[in-house]
């Protein structure tokens, strides 16, 4: 019951009630991203690959000519919530600031407390019987892998840009994270990852196989320490990356002590790294303010 209190976020907001948190999460990303469709010059629904979540929109600079660092945004919602639908909230500042935002659609896991009872069984009767399971969408090794694989995607399709920048909130701060451990032979393509901003992540998966969460990711130890990033790290290359591991103050101790251990674990390998702690703010507005020109994350 203590894993389960640390790691159900809504819990911890002194905002909201846990009961309309996370609705109005929805729709305060929902209404910003609909506010940069209006505003920006994008590309939507742009496929990566063939699977259904398999999907980018892309937002571009005000001024696209030349080349532009590009922000890739990946999404929370403990890996079976939310989409890139609702994920384009950052853009505005960033787009007026000559930074294309692209935010990255994956399949997350059915049977999740956001998905309808049909909704899953539809889900689970879609997986292709012969693919292995550990490929099947919303299994945790293939979310890792359309992260991975829509960087390369990106890199292929804009291969003039200024470096890439990650950004992920939550479940998508560990995707992020996972990306910074990539063994990019395989792929035959070194995406220019510049920096990443990781925000309220979880960065090891052993305490969510005691909760509710892994009643949808249906996570076994091994696939869960095979997708930890602080079991993941690497040591850092000479033109390695920045860091900046940030935290809400009303995120849950286990969050915050996940934030601390891993950005640890980064500087023992020598990663440049940062722990920033956001006061005033908890696991949900600590991203949500993305949308906002002078807040402290859209700055950095």
């Amino acid at each position: 019951q203590a894993l389960e209190d640390q790691y159900s976020p809504s819990r911890w907001s002194p905002r909201l009630d846990r009961d309309t948190i996370i609705d109005a999460h929805l729709a305060v990303t929902a209404a910003g991203t609909e506010r940069a469709r209006d505003s920006a010059q994008t590309l939507l629904h742009v496929p990566y690959g063939d699977g259904d979540g398999e999907k980018l929109d892309i937002y571009f600079p005000t001024d696209p000519s030349g080349t532009f660092p590009v922000l890739v945004y990946i999404h929370g919602g403990y890996w079976q919530c939310l989409s890139k639908d609702n994920s384009g909230f950052a853009a505005p500042p960033l787009v007026s600031q000559g930074v294309a935002v692209v935010a990255v659609g994956y399949d997350t896991a059915p049977k999740g407390r956001c998905c309808s009872a049909e909704a899953a069984a539809a889900c689970v009767a879609q997986r292709p019987p012969t693919l292995p399971f550990a490929l099947w969408p919303g299994h945790m090794d293939a979310m890792v892998l359309q992260v991975r694989r829509s960087l390369v995607f990106l890199v292929k399709r804009y291969p003039r840009t200024r470096g890439i920048y990650l950004c992920g909130h939550s479940a998508g701060a560990h995707l992020a994270a996972m990306v910074l451990s990539t063994d990019w032979t395989e792929f035959q393509v070194v995406p220019d990852i510049k920096g990443a901003v990781l925000v309220s992540g979880v960065y090891d998966l052993e305490p969510i196989l005691h909760t509710y969460v892994n009643d949808a990711l249906n996570m076994s130890r091994e696939v869960a320490h095979r997708n930890s990033p602080v079991r993941r790290v690497t040591p850092a290359v000479p033109a390695a990356c920045e860091v900046l591991v940030a935290v809400a103050q009303h995120d849950s101790p286990e969050f915050r002590r996940q934030s601390q251990e891993y950005s640890q674990a980064l500087r023992a390998a020598g990663w440049s790294v940062s722990l920033l702690d956001l006061a005033g703010v908890d696991h949900f507005d600590v991203i949500e303010k993305l949308s906002e020109d002078s807040y402290i994350l859209t700055q950095v």
